[in-house]
């Protein structure tokens, strides 16, 4: 493992414009920024480990608004603006104004006159969880150059209906520990699958996010899901258009048998067809709770008639020597665990079980890395300041 120093280092020489611009997307940011936010994670994760504090801030406000459930998401993002010194406030927005027709050009200024940080995660509709991000974002900008705000806000996508940029950085930090460096993910082939589940609406975002992102480093994707399954055209195309870019390959099969045959990485895991989180976008906009409840029996329905998407010990053993690295963003639905019947066979997940809690464990970090990487134009330099200076987090 590299020291904190090498890594520093590193974080200097790379060219970066993220002081410029919200991490919305994956693909918005360079190669090089994106392994930027990599270093700074890792330097961030070494230090903690060494009990070196690392408080940029010695006050000020994360803010977080949450428009679905989360665990993961909610204490990563909990745990990263901690670790930069700040307090965290929920918005929830049916205790707010929002409730009475507050503008979100209003409520960004009102709630960012002490943050440094906004986290946002609006996956529920889609075509509007990304726009809203962006128009927060232009408020926030209006907001600085009128004078009402210090400062810019760092904005951060936990989670929205067209990618998961912190799970899926999560996934390649993961990825370079386990397989020792960003060049070792060369050539290797990743199988991002759908796989069955009893339960309907999950988002789009985690498998967008991961053609998204891990075309960029020359890997060999696969996408697999039964038909009817379709994620978002565009972001496909730009799977398509990041593996030519990088050398890699991007691959659409029909089945999971296919995807798995010598596979690296495996990453089975259920998502909604992207007609009906349309459809369920205009139920939901219109409040139609029967229109709802139909259009959830009619996907399960479907779903149900691809059971056989099943990670089990068998459709491992089409993997490279059996042994392909399973990863999950969690919770799995684990056959006979969680649910009768679901993506994932028990023995399967129970092997690969801390694999995929070393997997979460990235994404406090980068979060807090996406935060520094926004706030400050140096971040090496900010971090070389907390080295020499190396105050013991615990005493």
């Amino acid at each position: 493992m590299k020291s904190i120093n090498e890594l520093i280092k590193e974080i200097n020489e790379l060219k970066s414009e993220l002081h410029d611009k919200d991490f919305l997307l994956t693909w918005e940011q360079t190669p090089e920024e994106l392994e930027r936010v990599l270093k700074t994670a890792q330097a961030l994760k070494a230090m903690r480990q060494e009990n070196i504090a690392t408080n940029v801030f010695n006050n000020g406000l994360g803010i977080s608004l949450f428009r679905d459930n989360s665990t993961r998401t909610r204490f990563s993002y909990a745990s990263a603006i901690n670790m930069l010194g700040l307090a965290q406030q929920d918005l929830d927005e049916g205790k707010s104004q929002i409730a009475h027709g507050e503008t979100v050009r209003e409520t960004a200024n009102m709630i960012s006159f002490c943050a440094d940080a906004i986290g946002i995660r609006d996956d529920m509709y889609l075509g509007a969880g990304n726009a809203y991000m962006r128009e927060v974002g232009a408020a926030l900008d209006d907001g600085v150059k009128e004078g009402v705000l210090p400062h810019r806000p760092a904005l951060v996508n936990l989670q929205c209906d067209i990618d998961h940029p912190t799970q899926s950085m999560a996934d390649l930090a993961w990825l370079e520990e386990h397989f020792g460096g960003l060049d070792k993910l060369k050539g290797k082939k990743i199988a991002m699958t759908w796989a069955y589940s009893p339960s309907y609406g999950k988002p789009l975002s985690v498998p967008q996010g991961i053609i998204g992102l891990m075309t960029r480093f020359g890997m060999d994707v696969t996408l697999a899901h039964p038909e009817g399954y379709d994620l978002i055209p565009e972001v496909v195309e730009e799977a398509r258009k990041n593996a030519e870019a990088s050398g890699g390959s991007f691959t659409q099969v029909a089945s999971m048998e296919e995807a798995f045959e010598d596979a690296d990485i495996v990453y089975p895991k259920s998502w909604a067809p992207y007609q009906v989180m349309g459809r369920r976008t205009e139920l939901l906009r219109a409040n139609d709770h029967d229109g709802l409840k139909a259009l959830e029996q009619e996907c399960l329905a479907q779903n149900a008639n691809h059971k056989d998407w099943h990670c089990t010990e068998e459709m491992m053993k089409r993997t490279k020597a059996g042994e392909a690295l399973y990863m999950h963003c969690l919770p799995a639905d684990i056959t006979g665990v969680s649910c009768e019947e679901g993506e994932v066979e028990e023995s399967v997940f129970e092997k690969y079980r801390i694999a995929t809690y070393k997997e979460a464990s990235w994404k406090p970090y980068v979060i807090a890395a996406m935060i520094m990487n926004r706030k400050y134009q140096e971040p090496g330099l900010i971090l070389q300041e907390l080295l020499d200076d190396a105050k013991k987090r615990v005493k």
